[in-house]
């Protein structure tokens, strides 16, 4: 057979419809859409069709868009805005700005086109889809030219790593306890790209080739947008996958709670300490197990005699309550019969149908079922909120379920798609849809764990139930910086970590008191943790079977450090009106509340260097420069080229374009206010 033969039977068909550019071949559809300004949705399947799932992107593809389509016999390409997408005749698809730089290169190392310059015998696929026997589903990757090793990328949500930049990185996308994969990637190149697919996978950004992996699913679905700053990006993302509320008045102060007050006296106690010391409370929490039996979802009385009494006293101290719920059904609950026979709970294709084994046997409610989520809504609206509580903890239990156990959990397939990625936004969605059906606005789902879009249900994350230690403090640092290029922009954290840490350790007091420091300059600045040494039990029924942790209100950590906790306290509600701005911006332009400093400097290449990844920006005025190592007492800094840096604690000011080297007694920690 002659060069041209082969040349000839690989060529695909161009057509345009529905908008779009499509290009086929063989059995294999490749789909691309203007999606909103700039940007495109990109799809492909080996199927007759494409699945009926818009999954993260809201449905608004045409808004501002100007789709340009031309067909030539050996390319075609579709323009939308400042974005090109180019396919070759051969199936190869190239995305470039208005500039004509490329952004984006599939990865195709093959002979389908032997006059290509990257023509080789190895035959990789850029889209290859691995049949999985015995169902309509594929093991999908996608592959991309690494275009330059001086490349950055920043976001994809949540991992307990200490790196910022995730160029050369390998990324299980998939939840566990303290990780949280929320697939938008932000390019230094100038692109966003969003993995539009909620199956359990990998991501990894080589420096010889990117990839992205989904173990199950029926098609390549991705949302790239091109920018001209990270800024531009970010927002662009927010517009298509929603805005978060705006953050009410009690999120912008300090939230205290610890594992766990057993009692109500307990609580009211801790609250009454606050107000008698005049310090600055807007929320106290409620946490796991102040209920009978898990999926019960209301007050044990025999420890929480009179929640409307306990709300009531609350409200006049001026502290909101929130309180923590579980999506886990205990075999012995008065929920579990009527779930179960309404199918509210999840399935398990073999073995003993339980999903979670602690302090009983239990399962958890399907919260992408809506008639499970009504249901859960109309217990806690029954239970909590005719109380007056606004906000909930919802502690999605131990999320590491949904990593690898698709194949035994149908729950987590739900018609063969992995949804275990989506459960945590399905499940604030049940608090959120109920809240909003009740005409409450301001909503709050404190959650360990979210996917794509989460945000637009009030979604705040925390991250998760992490070790008591200098290198973990120093990874949450990434962690919430990537959380919020991810598009998440309420992020809090455990103050001093939740595992371990004695109050009355004194190394362990300074860790402490670094990370409330931090915590100060938090989208939610909350202190949480299970300190040492644990408590005895209180109690014989329901959940006062589970022992509480040591004290961990300011005070419990000796006079110094209540000094200094005493001095952030204030400066964090100083700031409140600073904070509601930035709220604000998140919720009308989806702009991170705290972001890299090369996100308001991206001009200044030193801001994209790795030296300033310990540093970052609260909002567009506070540059924060934690202290993250023990007994460090000096720190240097770097201040952004082309403004006028102020010491926050003192007059002395900085022209920006330098390093300077600074004190950092245990008393401050570093922080400069633009001017």
């Amino acid at each position: 057979m002659s060069n041209m033969a082969l040349l000839t039977e690989k060529i695909g068909i161009f057509e345009e419809k529905q908008g779009g550019l499509i290009y086929s071949y063989d059995s294999e559809t490749l789909f691309i859409q203007p999606w909103s300004a700039h940007a495109f949705r990109i799809r492909a399947t080996k199927l007759s069709s494409f699945p009926d799932h818009d999954w993260a992107l809201e449905d608004k593809p045409r808004d501002l868009c100007t789709a340009k389509i031309n067909i030539h016999p050996d390319k075609a390409t579709i323009s939308n805005g400042n974005v090109i997408a180019e396919i070759s005749k051969t199936g190869k698809l190239t995305i470039r700005n208005d500039k004509g730089k490329v952004l984006l290169e599939e990865f195709a190392r093959n002979r389908r086109n032997i006059l290509d310059d990257k023509c080789s015998a190895i035959e990789i696929e850029p889209r290859e889809f691995k049949a999985k026997q015995g169902t309509d589903e594929f093991h999908l990757t996608w592959r991309l030219e690494s275009l330059s090793r001086d490349e950055k990328i920043y976001g994809m949500g949540q991992y307990q790593q200490p790196f910022l930049n995730l160029k050369g990185q390998d990324l299980e996308l998939a939840h566990r306890n303290s990780q949280a994969s929320v697939p938008f990637a932000v390019s230094s190149l100038g692109y966003g790209l969003l993995w539009n697919n909620p199956a359990v996978g990998r991501a990894i950004f080589g420096n010889n080739v990117m990839s992205f992996e989904a173990y199950s699913t029926k098609c390549l679905d991705v949302w790239i947008v091109a920018g001209d700053s990270p800024a531009a990006i970010v927002e662009s993302y927010a517009g298509m996958t929603g805005y978060a509320p705006m953050m009410p008045e009690y999120g912008l102060g300090f939230w205290q709670c610890k594992l766990r007050y057993q009692t109500q006296e307990e609580l009211l106690e801790v609250a009454r300490e606050y107000k008698r010391r005049r310090l600055p409370l807007d929320l106290i929490v409620i946490d796991y197990f102040h209920w009978p039996l898990q999926g019960d979802w209301k007050f044990d009385k025999t420890y929480w005699p009179d929640p409307q009494a306990m709300v009531k006293e609350l409200e006049s101290l001026g502290i909101e309550l929130m309180v923590s719920i579980w999506p886990t059904v205990d075999c012995r609950s008065e929920n579990y019969g009527e779930m179960l026979r309404q199918g509210f709970l999840v399935r398990t294709d073999r073995g003993i149908r339980i999903t979670m084994d602690w302090e009983g046997y239990g399962l958890f409610y399907d919260a992408t079922n809506p008639k499970a989520r009504t249901f859960v809504w109309e217990k806690a609206k029954a239970n909590y909120t005719k109380y007056g509580i606004k906000a909930f903890w919802l502690d999605v239990a131990e999320p590491e379920y949904t990593a690898y156990d698709f194949d035994n959990y149908r729950y987590w397939l739900g018609n063969n798609q992995s949804v275990g990625n989506v459960y945590p936004r399905d499940y604030a969605r049940t608090f959120y849809d109920g809240q909003e059906k009740e005409g409450q606005k301001n909503i709050v789902n404190l959650l360990r764990c979210a996917w794509a879009g989460s945000q637009r249900y009030g979604a705040l994350v925390w991250s998760g139930d992490i070790a008591s230690s200098w290198d973990s403090f120093r990874n949450q640092l990434a962690a919430g910086l990537n959380m919020g290029m991810a598009g998440i922009p309420w992020w809090t954290t455990d103050i001093g970590g939740f595992h371990g840490g004695n109050p009355n350790d004194e190394g362990y007091r300074e860790l402490f008191v670094r990370w409330f420091q931090w915590g100060a300059f938090l989208p939610v600045f909350r202190l949480h943790g299970d300190r040492e040494p644990r408590q005895s039990q209180q109690g014989t029924t329901g959940g006062a079977t589970c022992r509480s942790g040591a004290p961990n209100e300011v005070w419990s950590y000796g006079p110094a450090v209540y000094k200094i906790c005493e001095k952030y306290m204030r400066i964090r509600e100083m700031l409140r009106d600073y904070t509601r701005e930035l709220m604000r911006d998140a919720h009308e332009r989806g702009s991170p509340v705290i972001r890299p400093v090369f996100y308001d400097f991206p001009q200044d290449e030193k801001c994209w260097g790795h030296d300033v990844e310990d540093q970052f920006m609260f909002g567009w005025k506070y540059l924060v420069a934690p202290v993250l190592s023990a007994s460090q007492r000096k720190r240097s800094v770097y201040l952004p080229a082309g403004e006028t840096w102020k010491t926050f604690d003192t007059e002395e000011t900085f022209e920006g374009g330098r390093r300077v080297e600074v004190d950092c007694p245990l008393e401050s920690m570093p922080v400069f206010v633009r001017q």
